[in-house]
């Protein structure tokens, strides 16, 4: 578990400290540009009725979603900003993560068929809504969650100490007063509500990927919408495993740290300040892209 610790810590030191961040991203970028022109032949292909195309196009898609996911992107921001301050299963973020990829991918498709066929929008109008208006509303939000995940550290954080003659018994209450001095670290680490996945879900979906807009629209106009929906969602599953992989990390990351606090008085207060740190790194991060959008 240590060393397990102890590597996800370099990666993490090696992207947010030492630049290799900017070198992922470009990296990813040559691959996306590789994988559209792949996508656009499919098309090409697929029209034609060439049924192989389909699953070259499947294929292409799923693999520039991975791309575009290695990239810069709020996706990745909020999940493993979220799996490093709030203690949460790996399965339960995994689920959040997939279903937010796929929740991008029907924002996608509502906007894109909804513009242009029940307004009649164009696909430069299409493409202004989900840059211009879906983008900062999702960063914002994104945003908002990094500051409640500050504002619950800081408070935590903050809260009364019991007095050193004071000894809690469980469930955080003190034998000597019989009141509460703060939480219990389970308290502090605790995920009950069902709105926090929703707020994460709803957080990462309303801004659909530009990608996914491009292939939407282009078969729309090929008259083989059918292939552009499922090339979509096959893009939403690479974005997905991406985002999968960072909740894994982050969520190794926490539990390493606090594994080697264990039993330690020290655990109960690094919980919040942790949990002070993500909401940090969703700000930083979400709001970059907030500023970049306005």
């Amino acid at each position: 578990m240590i060393g397990t610790t102890l590597v996800l810590g370099a990666i993490a030191l090696w992207l947010f400290a030492l630049g290799g961040a900017g070198d992922v991203a470009s990296w990813a970028a040559g691959y996306q540009r590789d994988f559209q022109n792949q996508i656009a032949l499919a098309l090409r292909g697929v029209r034609a009725g060439n049924a192989e195309a389909l699953w070259l196009l499947l294929g292409a898609c799923f693999a520039y979603g991975f791309f575009h996911a290695a990239g810069p992107g709020h996706g990745k921001v909020l999940i493993g900003g979220y799996g490093l301050g709030r203690k949460v299963a790996v399965a339960r973020l995994s689920v959040i993560a997939v279903l937010s990829s796929l929740g991008q991918a029907v924002s996608a498709i509502a906007l894109v068929h909804g513009g242009l066929w029940l307004i009649g929008m164009s696909r430069e109008t299409v493409t202004g809504v989900a840059e211009d208006a879906l983008a900062p509303v999702s960063y914002g939000a994104i945003v908002l969650i990094g500051v409640w995940l500050l504002a619950r550290g800081a408070r935590h954080l903050f809260q009364r100490p019991a007095p050193a003659d004071h000894a809690p018994h469980a469930g955080g209450h003190c034998d000597t007063c019989g009141h509460r001095h703060g939480p219990t670290l389970e308290e502090a680490q605790a995920v009950r509500s069902p709105w926090e996945a929703v707020m994460l879900i709803a957080g990462i979906a309303i801004r659909p990927c530009t990608g996914a807009l491009f292939v939407l629209i282009i078969t729309w106009q090929m008259g083989i919408s059918e292939a552009g929906i499922a090339g979509t969602f096959a893009m939403a599953l690479g974005t997905a495993l991406v985002t999968v992989l960072v909740a894994v990390g982050a969520v190794g990351l926490r539990g390493g740290v606090l594994g080697a606090l264990a039993g330690s008085d020290m655990a109960t207060r690094v919980v919040p300040v942790i949990e002070i740190a993500a909401g940090l790194l969703v700000v930083v991060g979400a709001g970059a892209l907030l500023l970049a959008a306005l």
